[in-house]
């Protein structure tokens, strides 16, 4: 019951918007707009102002650049002559409002926005130039109503610069309107992930409290929202509560800095400030050893995970290939192995540790095992696993020269070997920890340096353990079984795992790359296990040298085209919207051009279509028609699409179809080329 009482109510908050987008909001009298030149005459490189004044209706507001919640703020999209320029908006000190989701900043009555244009130095005096605003903004009451309108001025150019009189005033009040921006504040701020911090050193613009502070982000609360605002010697200092839900419910994205509007007396504006972690505090020994015993034993458990599994698999033949070995070797190899993995838990934490600093050492930017949030990463890794599944199942031998790769430590290169099965061991173990040491490795990330690296020094020496135990006390390697020929099915068995991990990290790629870009990796992963096979059947010692020749040749063409086509891809230059009729009819009835693609993921020709017809000169044209695109995706069955495909006399997919405003629906080829789509677009 209360979480439908909730519903009803969010529903009854929306209501007013969601009529207005519809068109079922009653008629409300309309802003009165103008815009103003602050002079009368322009000249070649002096920059002037304008000013947009709306006169809203009585009982009705706008929004500032930050509204607080959902609402629109004032755009101005301009025309302008060649070589002029626009600033930005220079918006006056809203009012705080509350709202139903929290505050809201507001502006009343009659709102003035300055913007600066530039003119071009090379400007021709004696002709009159046009300057073009179509502006947008959002006025709500109980409801809330969309409204536009274009503005027109024409001003004559000369060889200086006339002010109009007329409209000093107006530009006086529009500037007293804006916040104070001195140039002496000197502002820092800290934050451990969640409130904010705000320091603010006084000064003369500061004679009495400030009363609250308004910010220009979404990511931010006004003070007055939870927070607080003291003094501090010389110094203001403001606790911010961040916004991580916007009013239904989607994440909002936070960034590195912020700035605002300290109001009071005189509002002061507070520039652009980086957002630094709270410095790190170090743990007193009875508190910092419990974290030393939790990274200790989850480096030992990080040995019986499913990612570690599979090296552990390399080790574990390694031991038996020596069970008869020389023990002082065995003991080397065992310490190598340990300082192989002591090596790369230094990279990696020191790799950390300065991600962390480079982020402003804040622990919820940066983790352990974070390196997974980079697809070239993640590539790399799943290409490796790949290659040593294929190397363990037969398909091909790696040589005399890279076993140390398996772990053949009785070769000339046992001890490489050695020393690269750690590093694997820890590359391979890190994205494992996560659910085994998050308290331990959430605590150790926040610590000064030298606990930092001694945290990570004992999660270290858990992983190196047991083959150091094993390495120094040899006579447990009698209890494990002598070689033979079950080694080659055991080794064919740890294949699988390598393959797992394999597909493991292939479905982290595919959440990072996107699912529509699947394909490429799919293939890619097939054309290098044909080089592997290639160079495992042909490229063997007792065949003739133009065999081996031209088996090296395919080998490396088809891992070089696999690891091309597995690469990440470019970001689209396309944003595509989900298609419904509902979505077309509004674009057409707002005279604007609409493209569909009807797709689906197992439509192989979909995929080729999108990979070679959208190409920078038809999105550019796309653009510049305002075309608005739409995605029908048909992988799972959808009624409404299938209707929307028998109207356009076709059953099958790829369908491409270009809708325009009073105009016949253009079908593009099935297999689409960049020629097609221009020519179609050209036609708008």
């Amino acid at each position: 019951m209360h979480r439908l009482t909730a519903c009803c109510l969010t529903l009854c908050a929306f209501l007013p918007c969601a009529r207005a987008q519809f068109d079922l909001a009653p008629a409300a009298p309309a802003t009165k707009g103008v815009l103003v030149s602050e002079v009368k005459t322009i000249a070649p490189g002096a920059t002037f102002a304008v000013a947009l004044k709306l006169d809203h209706p009585a009982g009705w507001h706008s929004y500032s650049q930050n509204s607080g919640g959902l609402e629109e703020s004032p755009a101005i999209q301009w025309t302008l002559p060649e070589g002029f320029s626009a600033g930005p908006i220079q918006w006056p000190v809203p009012a705080v409002k509350d709202g139903f989701f929290g505050k809201s900043f507001v502006y009343s009555g009659s709102p003035v926005f300055l913007i600066d244009i530039t003119p071009p130095a090379s400007l021709e005096t004696g002709k009159t130039v046009t300057l073009t605003a179509d502006a947008t903004w959002q006025i709500c009451e109980e409801s809330c109503l969309n409204e536009k309108n274009t503005f027109t001025l024409n001003l004559p150019a000369g060889p200086a610069v006339e002010k109009d009189p007329a409209v000093a005033e107006l530009f006086e009040k529009a500037r007293a309107s804006q916040p104070l921006q001195p140039g002496n504040l000197k502002t820092t701020a800290q934050s451990d992930g969640g409130d904010i911090l705000l320091r603010v050193e006084s000064g003369a613009s500061f004679d009495t409290e400030p009363a609250d502070f308004i910010p220009n982000q979404p990511f931010v609360q006004a003070a007055s929202a939870g927070g607080s605002i003291r003094r501090d010697g010389n110094a203001w200092l403001i606790q911010l509560k961040r916004a991580t839900k916007d009013a239904i419910d989607h994440d909002i994205p936070q960034g590195k800095s912020f700035s605002g509007i300290l109001t009071g007396t005189r509002p002061v504006a507070i520039p652009d400030t980086v957002i630094a972690a709270t410095p790190p505090v170090s743990l007193p020994f009875a508190k910092f050893l419990p974290v030393l015993g939790g990274m200790l034993l989850g480096g030992l458990i990080l040995n019986l995970m499913p990612c570690v599994f599979p090296v552990i698999g390399l080790k574990i033949m390694g031991f038996v290939q020596q069970a008869g070995s020389d023990r002082k070797k065995i003991a080397l190899h065992g310490v190598t192995f340990a300082f192989g993995v002591l090596a790369s838990f230094g990279v990696l934490s020191g790799v950390l540790f300065a991600a962390r600093a480079a982020a402003g050492g804040g622990s919820d930017a940066i983790g352990w095992g974070y390196q997974l949030q980079n697809p070239w990463v993640v590539l790399a890794l799943m290409l490796l696993m790949f290659v040593l599944a294929l190397n363990m199942f037969g398909i091909f031998e790696l040589g005399t020269s890279a076993t140390s790769l398996g772990g053949s430590l009785q070769s000339k290169h046992g001890l490489a070997g050695s020393f690269f099965s750690g590093v694997l061991a820890t590359v391979v173990a890190t994205p494992c920890s996560a659910p085994f040491l998050g308290v331990a490795i959430g605590a150790a990330i926040a610590l000064p340096a030298f606990q930092f690296f001694t945290a990570f020094a004992v999660m270290a020496v858990g992983l190196a353990l047991p083959y150091l135990v094993l390495s120094v006390f040899p006579h447990l390697i009698d209890l494990l079984p002598r070689p033979g020929a079950w080694m080659e099915s055991f080794k064919q068995a740890m294949s699988f795992l390598l393959f797992a991990t394999a597909g493991f990290l292939l479905w982290v790629y595919a959440g990072q790359i996107g699912l529509e870009n699947l394909l490429g990796p799919v293939f890619g992963l097939s054309a290098i296990a044909v080089a592997a096979w290639v160079h495992g059947r042909w490229n063997l010692p007792h065949r003739k040298p133009g065999t081996r020749a031209t088996a090296l040749v395919l080998t490396v063409l088809f891992a070089a085209g696999g690891f091309y086509l597995a690469k990440p891809p470019q970001p689209s230059a396309i944003t595509w919207e989900p298609w419904s009729e509902a979505r077309v009819k509004t674009l057409l009835d707002e005279k604007t051009p609409v493209y569909i693609d009807f797709t689906a993921q197992w439509c192989a020709t979909c995929q080729v279509n999108k990979k070679r017809a959208y190409t920078p000169e038809v999105v550019a044209l796309m653009k510049q028609k305002g075309v608005v695109t739409l995605k029908a995706d048909k992988t799972k069955p959808n009624p409404d699409i299938e209707a929307a495909l028998r109207k356009l006399g076709r059953s099958a997919i790829p369908v491409n179809v270009l809708l325009a405003p009073g105009k016949e629906p253009v079908i593009l080829p099935e297999l689409l080329a960049p020629a097609d789509m221009l020519e179609a677009l050209k036609r708008l």
